[in-house]
């Protein structure tokens, strides 16, 4: 690793962490209704609220609450799906495009509903300007604020006692995207503009060839803004087919940073955002150090794996046949603007925070640097995961953390002044479990019935591609591996059902576990209480993190890229 590269990466490190700092605070701000935005915004607010027949002083029990979710999101399902076998009739298609096939629809709809945004098509290509804008930004933005949503009302479980409500779902969610997601999307998309990213309602533009011997045409139209949100709101999905390695998406060194620092900036400041709503600043850090602490190794893996040349490449430069510059690293799969290490980064910080965009091709990534890909998402998402479930998933593993502190030590579990008894110690499990049992039973159905068929390889490497797609969707990630055809009827069935057990099998819990909390009275602290923002917990979350991650995963990971690397 060169020193240019250290210096970027702890450059990357340094920013995300200034940012994060005030950020933070806003958030707390917004949601308990004393940020200086309400005296611009507030109008606005009102309006919606009124328009809607919002009462925005009901305080929701969490069955409540729940169900608002989910009939909001079933609704977006059903619209998105709509939008998209009408294309053909409605307008704002200025490239004719047809009605897109319905697998591909279901599978987009429930994709872009969850926050997954796996995409079984090329963007360019399926989908018209009027489809692009009202169903999936705007899923984008109202995904990302359901997460945001659900984990603002965990955190009123944690520091309400004795209550009913844990907050209004319509409030929760019309704050997060008025005051966050439309003014921090705004501003990045003028950035993008400012680089060269196209924001226009024009089809494509006519172009004359380089050596004059004719014209084309390039796709163009609104991408700016729609690539503004989907990094922001941890959602990926691609305007143009080859996604944030097409030059009108992210076009320079800039746009390539700060789309990177915008994936993993929401999530950070929501834990500092956590800590200052329940007066537990230290909390928060510690949620966010364990966050790093679990990205770190395995970033350093995938980059360390992508600076190092493959091993055919490295025998050609050892027989001296051919003149090559292995210093580049692996550079099969990557646009040639961006080096290894920046694709790696890129990489790494997708794959850890449920945004399934990607400026390089992972199938053609060393075994284990694939591997380490796939284990940040199986981890669960949590370091750092998506905008809201990053924060509520780590949550649930601070509780299992907890409840077996306390059976070591004998004491009755308590976390953040609430005693965590089997009720929450269950919702948690379910919470954590679900998304992990969804990704093996998918890969077992992909490996036991013909989808080999639909792989661009075989053996160890094909069983990779299977098992990176299953773990993608059932994490809500969204990103591809590559190599296989995903528009087909049982990835697009399969894949569908296991993104909505994925974010609704977590989510749901999550929203009982804040009721079950919400209702319970706060235990005074004592001597023996077990400090959960000190350095030894801090180790203990980690440990439980990577004990559940390598019960799940590692014996897939044997089959697939681990036999892979012995294998060379």
């Amino acid at each position: 690793m060169t020193g240019a590269t250290i210096v970027g990466l702890v450059a990357f490190a340094a920013c995300l962490s200034l940012l994060a700092w005030p950020l933070g605070g806003y958030l707390a701000r917004v949601f308990d209704g004393t940020t200086r935005a309400t005296r611009v915004l507030g109008p606005v607010e009102r309006l919606i609220y009124r328009v809607g027949g919002v009462d925005r002083d009901e305080d929701m029990p969490w069955p409540r609450y729940a169900t608002a979710v989910v009939v909001f999101n079933l609704a977006g399902v059903v619209v998105v799906y709509l939008l998209q076998r009408l294309q053909g009739s409605l307008p704002g298609n200025p490239n004719d495009l047809h009605a897109v096939p319905s697998p591909v629809a279901w599978n987009t709809a429930i994709s872009f509903v969850s926050n997954t945004n796996w995409q079984a098509y090329s963007g360019e290509a399926t989908m018209s300007h009027l489809v692009a804008a009202l169903a999936l930004t705007v899923q984008n933005f109202v995904s990302a604020a359901t997460g945001i949503a659900v984990l603002v009302a965990l955190v009123r479980g944690f520091s309400r006692a004795e209550a009913r409500g844990v907050g209004n779902f319509w409030v929760d969610l019309t704050r997060a995207t008025l005051y966050v997601l439309v003014p921090m999307a705004i501003v990045m998309a003028l950035i993008l503009v400012w680089q060269g990213v196209p924001q226009t309602g024009a089809g494509h533009l006519d172009v004359a060839a380089l050596d004059g011997g004719g014209h084309g045409q390039i796709t163009v139209g609104p991408v700016a803004s729609q690539v503004a949100i989907k990094q922001l709101g941890t959602n990926g999905g691609g305007y143009f087919g080859v996604n944030s390695a097409h030059p009108l998406e992210n076009p320079t060194p800039l746009t390539n940073f700060v789309q990177c620092l915008a994936i993993l900036l929401i999530p950070a400041a929501l834990c500092l955002a956590f800590g200052r709503m329940v007066q537990r600043r230290r909390q928060g850090v510690a949620f966010l150090v364990t966050m790093w602490l679990l990205f770190v190794p395995f970033a350093a893996v995938t980059i360390h794996q992508e600076l190092s040349a493959t091993p055919a490449i490295a025998a050609v430069d050892d027989a001296g046949a051919v003149a090559i510059d292995v210093s580049a690293g692996n550079m099969e799969g990557k646009e040639q603007r961006f080096t290894a290490a920046e694709a790696a980064l890129w990489a790494s910080a997708t794959t850890a925070a449920s945004n399934g965009s990607v400026n390089s091709m992972h199938d053609s990534y060393q075994p284990l640097a694939g591997a380490a890909t796939i284990a940040l998402m199986g981890l669960g998402e949590v370091a750092f995961g998506g905008v809201g479930s990053g924060l509520y998933g780590l949550i649930l593993f601070a509780i299992i953390a907890v409840f077996l502190s306390g059976l070591m030590i004998g004491r009755t579990p308590e976390f953040m002044g609430k005693k965590v008894e089997a009720h929450e110690m269950k919702l948690a499990s379910i919470g954590v479990l679900v998304p992990a049992v969804a990704l093996l039973i998918g890969t077992a159905l992909a490996c036991s019935t013909s989808q080999a068929t639909t792989l661009g390889n075989g053996g160890a490497h094909g069983f990779t591609e299977m098992l990176y797609a299953m773990t993608s969707a059932a994490n809500n990630n969204g990103s591809a591996f590559g190599g296989l055809t995903a528009s087909g009827p049982f990835w697009a069935t399969t894949q569908g059902i296991l993104m909505w057990l994925g974010r609704f099998g977590a989510l749901l819990p999550v929203l009982a576990l804040a009721g079950a909390l919400a209702r319970k009275k706060r235990v005074p602290v004592t001597s023996g209480t077990l400090p959960t923002d000190s350095s030894l917990f801090v180790a203990f979350l980690v440990a439980t993190v990577l004990l559940v991650g390598a019960l799940t995963l590692v014996p897939a990971l044997a089959l697939g890229p681990i036999a892979e690397h012995l294998a060379r």
